[in-house]
């Protein structure tokens, strides 16, 4: 059974939520097993772990013209998956079986023959209109039951947004957990020499593909950050006046300035639920915290040391910030409410700690920690214990959670005459990947789920 939904053309709909419930029904109505699949074939833990053998067949064409579309989904779905680090697509010369008929429970035997624990079977195809229904089912290769099964209907421009939404699908049955592929990544692309560097605001699929720039690089512009609805970034310009925070709607590219703030220092971020943003303004030598609401333009101030106190960072409940600070010496992790207050520090281990993200769950912050002439990646509770650094090196700044707070992106600068680029490690610290970027690539920030 393969439950119907419609895609619209501007923006995919219905919302990711509404997708997700679909898949429930659909498991309901089926008597399938989900849960207990994914408690049995995929346990993430922090030591040794094999990843689970999967096939994914090229997806069938509705007609002979769709055949490019459905290998392309295909192949979209098999690097997703491979790239999370927790599954191991086969290869399709290992196959039994070229030829699947989704419409019919597929020979298990032969999958079992190659070792495959999983299935997907697809089918796209080219409606009269020029839409295209895409269809999919995922297989327990050993019950032989249907885990999920899904039909789209959209436009032809999205085939890559439907193997997204579809990688996700089978990424939460088969963990537990929400994916994180249908989603964006906004970064600094940065072209030229070292000394003549130019930067531009750019945004891309989480994969890479898809980059779109959204500055000139006429200024130079830092810490892009996305709103709750990704459809809002924040960010810094530094243009012939002094520094300005801007908003920058994706969809319709219209930019507004928040305010002229001088000598504002880095990261202008959004609160979980958009109506605020946070920031950094420097007074003298000192910098303090400070909220500024979206609808009124009015600002509070939060901190007030004759510290420099930087890069804050929300809790996804909006209780509590995180944020950087040399009240103590060097900087430092704090954690205070989010109205202000007294704040407490949660990192005191060797060196020094910037860059704080709050994890989308919660369970996490992430961290850039220098020391011994190295720069770290790391994660730690938000009570400052389980410090785990997750990658070490030259040199590495600027950590950004997955939409579920699986992966970590950062950007990684060797020195000399190269520039940045950008790199993604699971929360485990394993499976560290570079992701492709059109040239240097820095300061990433990961979007929520697209809605």
């Amino acid at each position: 059974m393969i439950d119907k939904i419609r895609l619209q053309d501007a923006i995919i709909r219905p919302t990711r939520r509404q997708l997700l419930t679909g898949m429930a029904s659909a498991g309901a109505l089926l008597g399938l097993q989900g849960t207990s699949f994914a408690q049995k074939r995929i346990t993430i833990t922090e030591g040794e772990f094999a990843p689970v053998p999967i096939a994914i067949p090229n997806f069938a064409a509705g007609t002979p013209g769709d055949a490019e579309v459905g290998v392309g989904v295909t192949q979209v779905i098999t690097n997703n998956l491979k790239r999370s680090g927790l599954f191991a697509p086969i290869d399709q010369a290992a196959y039994l079986e070229k030829q699947i008929n989704i419409d019919a429970a597929p020979n298990f035997n032969n999958w079992k023959a190659i070792n495959a624990q999983a299935l997907v079977t697809g089918r796209m195809t080219r409606q009269a209109n020029g839409r295209v229904k895409a269809e999919f089912r995922l297989w327990d290769v050993n019950t032989g039951q249907q885990l999920a099964g899904q039909q789209y209907d959209t436009s032809a421009d999205y085939w890559r947004r439907i193997a997204h939404i579809i990688s996700d699908q089978v990424y939460e049955r088969m963990t537990g957990e929400k994916g994180y592929f249908d989603s964006r990544v906004v970064f600094i692309d940065e072209t030229g020499s070292k000394e003549r560097r130019v930067k531009r605001l750019a945004i891309m699929d989480q994969d890479g593909a898809n980059v779109r720039y959204l500055t000139r690089g006429a200024d130079l512009v830092l810490t892009p950050r996305f709103s709750p609805n990704s459809q809002e970034i924040t960010y810094m310009e530094f243009g012939q006046g002094d520094p300005r925070v801007y908003l920058f709607n994706i969809e319709t590219g219209q930019r507004e300035i928040v305010g002229n703030f001088p000598g504002m220092s880095f990261s202008p971020r959004f609160s979980p639920d958009g109506q605020r943003i946070i920031m950094s303004l420097q007074q003298g030598g000192n910098s303090n915290l400070f909220v500024m609401d979206l609808r009124s333009k009015s600002t509070t101030r939060l901190t007030d040391t004759p510290a420099i106190d930087t890069s804050p960072s929300y809790a996804p409940d909006g209780s509590r910030i995180c944020f950087e600070s040399d009240r103590g010496g060097k900087p430092q992790i704090y954690v205070m409410p989010a109205t202000g207050g007294g704040a407490q520090r949660i990192s005191f281990g060797e060196g020094s700690y910037s860059t704080p993200v709050w994890s989308p769950r919660g369970d996490y912050i992430a961290f850039t920690k220098q020391g011994g002439g190295q720069f770290a990646i790391g994660i730690m509770k938000p009570d400052g214990s389980g410090e785990r650094i997750l990658t070490a090196g030259f040199h590495n700044e600027g950590p950004t959670f997955s939409p579920n707070g699986r992966v970590v992106m950062f950007f990684r600068d060797p020195g000399g005459n190269g520039g940045p680029s950008l790199y993604t490690v699971d929360v485990s610290g394993r499976n560290e990947l570079k992701v492709p970027t059109p040239g240097f690539a820095s300061d990433p920030a990961w979007s929520p789920l697209l809605s």
